[in-house]
């Protein structure tokens, strides 16, 4: 596949990251041409310092890994987080609200992230916590509340993303948002085969190793 590396978003989200982690993170995003970079919110200023002009997006994390938070507060982390310069705001949904059957809760939690960051917001569901209605009604949610994109997952901690959950994504969607497919990418093949599924970007941490890959 040409321009594979257009798809992925390096992701640095691990807690023990450090300013030098990130600063190589930013350097192999350039290097490698990645469509830009996925970092908790403290660490967007840089980022953007370090990417200046290269053209990468910097993609902020809010209420990561867990959505538990209250929306004032997810709202205020996406909102300092595009003031910092953000060009995207990948946001963990309420999963309780979601199990709950919340669905107003889900959708008015994401719908004051949106309002606040003011930028794209793409709306991580936790596809492996959730069955396909509860999938197919998340992703309605996030749609109606003005989301720009639909993700599957934080991490491949529960399984990650997998290609049956983004043809059901793509089908929920219905053409009204995209979808990152994210957790547990870690080869070449996959990554493929996630783009050819319907995934419009991809979420991971082994960019460099995926692309080192011999085609």
């Amino acid at each position: 596949m040409e321009n594979l590396a257009g798809y992925i978003e390096h992701t640095i989200l691990a807690p023990e990251a450090t300013v030098d982690d990130i600063t190589r993170g930013c350097n192999e995003v350039i290097k490698y041409g990645f469509r830009g970079i996925c970092v908790n919110s403290g660490y967007v200023g840089l980022c953007a310092h370090l990417l200046a002009g290269s053209g990468a997006k910097v993609i902020a994390t809010c209420a990561f890994p867990l959505g538990a938070v209250r929306p004032e507060v997810k709202a205020f982390e996406a909102r300092t987080a595009a003031e910092n310069k953000a060009d995207e705001i990948d946001m963990v949904m309420n999963i309780g609200a979601a199990k709950s059957g919340n669905w107003e809760a889900v959708a008015e939690d994401i719908r004051m992230v949106v309002e606040a960051a003011k930028v794209p917001v793409k709306v991580i569901i936790e596809t492996d916590l959730l069955t396909d209605a509860e999938k197919k009604l998340a992703c309605r949610a996030a749609v109606e509340a003005g989301a720009s994109y639909v993700k599957t997952s934080t991490s491949g901690l529960h399984g990650g993303a997998k290609l049956e959950d983004i043809k059901l994504m793509k089908q929920a969607v219905a053409g009204r948002a995209k979808i990152k497919a994210s957790g547990g990418i870690r080869t070449r093949e996959q990554a493929i085969n996630l783009v050819k599924a319907g995934a419009d970007s991809l979420g991971t941490s082994t960019g460099p190793f995926i692309l080192a890959v011999q085609k």
